[in-house]
C-alpha cells in the first residue's frame, strides 16, 4: 500500500469506528413512545399515570419517570435505598417525612429525600400535582412499599 494512503485509510476506520461508537452511546426516547401505566393501587389511593420511564443500562441504576396525581391522589408510605429526586412540573401537592408535618410543593421545586427515609408524597385535595422522579436502584430495587397513607396521615392530623 502506498505510504501516503495507509494514515489516511487508517483515520478513516477510526472515525468510521468513533461514529459508530458515539451512535450507539446515544439513545432518544421519544415522547408518547410508551405507554403509560396506572398506578397500582396497592401503592397508590386516588387516580395516578406513571409516564416516560427510562432506566439507565449497567452500570448505571438510574431510573425514572413522570408521575401525575389527581387532586386527592398520593402514594402508600415507602422507602428508596439510595434516595429519591422529585422535580415538581405543574400542580401544588405534598411530601411528608414520617413524623415530620407534610410540606407543601409546588412547580420548579426539587425535592431531595434521603436514602431509608420513609415518606409519601401526591396531590393536594384541591389541586392535581406532576412530578418527575428520580431514583437509583441497589440489587435491582429501587424503593420499598409499605402501608397506605391514612386519611388523617394526609390530611395532616
Amino acid at each position: 500500500m502506498n505510504p501516503l494512503i495507509a494514515p489516511l485509510v487508517a483515520l478513516s476506520l477510526m472515525a468510521g469506528e468513533t461514529s459508530a461508537r458515539a451512535a450507539s452511546e446515544i439513545r432518544i426516547t421519544n415522547a408518547g413512545s410508551q405507554p403509560s401505566i396506572k398506578g397500582a393501587a396497592e401503592n397508590f389511593t386516588g387516580t395516578v399515570r406513571v409516564d416516560g420511564l427510562f432506566k439507565g443500562d449497567a452500570p448505571a441504576r438510574i431510573g425514572g419517570g413522570t408521575v401525575t396525581f389527581e387532586p386527592g391522589a398520593r402514594t402508600a408510605w415507602h422507602t428508596h435505598p439510595l434516595g429519591q429526586t422529585l422535580i415538581v412540573t405543574s400542580g401544588v401537592g405534598y411530601v411528608q417525612q414520617e413524623g415530620r408535618p407534610r410540606q407543601e410543593i409546588r412547580p420548579g421545586d426539587i425535592v431531595w429525600i434521603s436514602p431509608q427515609t420513609r415518606h409519601w408524597h401526591g396531590a393536594t385535595a384541591a389541586d392535581g400535582m406532576t412530578h418527575i422522579a428520580i431514583a437509583e436502584a441497589e440489587d435491582g430495587k429501587a424503593v420499598t412499599w409499605a402501608e397506605k397513607v391514612s386519611d388523617a396521615q394526609y390530611q395532616g392530623q
